[in-house]
């Protein structure tokens, strides 16, 4: 038997008239009751977009030219937008943005988890220029082209965009892309580099070349010149994350300062790619959690101390746990950097019970939840044994977000306070978003 295809695409560009926007923030349009996600549309606007994807229940385009434009699209700052897979929302103005990202998750809070906040919170915004402190570059030595492509992937595709700056990474990075283009092309071996992993703190810039192939001795120097020059620390990854080791200096440091503490890091660990709207956020931590002398706080999905630090400072006493061993190793040393003694932190995997353990035993009135996209429903059972006066929930997916704020509120008995957005990821729909939840009749 043949090979079964899937529907076939359009030839021809097709007039489309956009009547939404989705939770991806791709247009919405509907020819024939069919729908259409239109990657570049907006709400309002007649497009002449060609199909990329068909499938059963909808189908993507996406747009070639904007016949009638909505009011509120604007000019995207950056050339590559459209062609990279980094941004998505640089045609909508930044305000429109945050308010995309409120419609979203209150929406799913009404309709998901059948929710409805008591108090929708001012949203947290900063600069959506230049923000990212985090971020995975992908490289490939590109023979047709002669040069060494540095940058994003290009959108639903395996192929690096050809790009020579970014808009969103912190400038010492975005704005250097054809130097590091250059840097990589000089190696021995730059077909066999294909990762820069950047990470940044308060303190400067670190880079991780991840290197299928020992490098040579002039391959070291000449990074470590290119960091010396730029006054960037440079370091090598031959293998998973346990093998980066340093180029220059030869002990690099990172670190960050958050309500008042210093947190150290290593170029490879977790930390929030957006420090301006991080420290917004553990301020608005503090303020709905209300920490003081009185309290003692589980800090679940704790990571190297992000929160707990700045609880600790204001509580009695604050548990951290988390499921990396090397970012609660962490968290222990700045504890100790930061003379937290009241802190104290465990490693356990929160998808699987954890009533058996000995901090699981110990009481706490308040719980601060950071989890990952996939939520915190494996742990709530146990949350709500606590029976915490207030739950902090920070989200990354307010899909999951939504379903778990069901779960509080309709069956452990819980009400939502507020909840609101931080612009965590401007220019893209990744919503970032935090909820406030006080046990029935507190």
């Amino acid at each position: 038997m043949g090979r079964r295809r899937g529907p076939r695409l359009p030839k021809e560009p097709v007039r489309l008239q956009i009547s939404g926007l989705s939770h991806e923030g791709r247009g919405i349009a509907q020819p024939d009751g069919k729908t259409v996600f239109v990657h570049g549309a907006l709400p309002g606007e007649t497009v002449m977009a060609r199909y990329t994807r068909r499938h059963r229940r909808y189908d993507e385009a996406v747009v070639l030219e904007v016949e009638q434009a909505s009011d509120e699209r604007v000019e995207p700052r950056c050339p590559h937008f459209g062609t990279c897979g980094g941004c998505s929302l640089q045609h909508l103005p930044p305000e429109r943005q945050i308010a995309f990202k409120q419609d979203v998750l209150l929406e799913l809070l009404r309709h998901v988890g059948r929710v409805e906040p008591e108090t929708v919170l001012p949203p947290l915004q900063g600069n959506s220029w230049g923000y990212r402190r985090k971020a995975r570059l992908a490289v490939k030595d590109v023979q047709r082209k002669g040069r060494v492509l540095v940058g994003f992937r290009e959108k639903h595709s395996p192929y690096v965009a050809d790009m020579d700056r970014c808009e969103v990474l912190d400038p010492r990075v975005g704005h250097r892309l054809e130097a590091l283009s250059g840097l990589i092309a000089g190696m021995s071996r730059p077909d066999r580099i294909p990762q820069i992993e950047v990470a940044i703190g308060d303190n400067g810039v670190a880079l991780v070349f991840r290197n299928l192939e020992p490098l040579t001795v002039g391959d070291r120097e000449r990074l470590a010149d290119f960091g010396r020059d730029n006054d960037m620390m440079m370091l090598e990854q031959p293998g998973n994350e346990h093998t980066v080791a340093p180029i220059w200096p030869p002990s690099p440091e990172l670190h960050y300062v958050v309500a008042g503490e210093t947190l150290y890091f290593r170029p490879t660990d977790f930390t929030q790619v957006n420090a301006e709207l991080n420290l917004k956020m553990v301020d608005r931590a503090l303020d709905l959690l209300e920490p003081g002398q009185g309290d003692r706080i589980l800090d679940l999905f704790c990571g190297l101390g992000n929160f707990t630090l700045p609880l600790a400072r204001r509580a009695a006493a604050v548990v951290g746990v988390e499921g990396d061993p090397a970012l609660v190793e962490r968290a222990r040393e700045n504890a100790r950097h930061n003379g937290l003694d009241c802190a104290e932190f465990h490693v356990a995997n929160l998808a699987e019970p954890v009533d058996h353990l000995p901090w699981a035993r110990a009481a706490f009135n308040k719980v601060l939840l950071d989890p990952p996209r996939s939520g915190a429903q494996e742990v709530l059972p146990q949350v709500a044994g606590f029976r915490p006066e207030r739950i902090l929930y920070v989200s990354c997916n307010p899909a999951t977000l939504a379903r778990d704020a069901g779960e509080l509120v309709h069956r452990y008995g819980y009400h939502l306070r507020s909840t609101g957005v931080m612009d965590m990821f401007p220019h893209t729909a990744h919503v970032e978003s935090i909820a406030c939840f006080q046990r029935g009749g507190d």
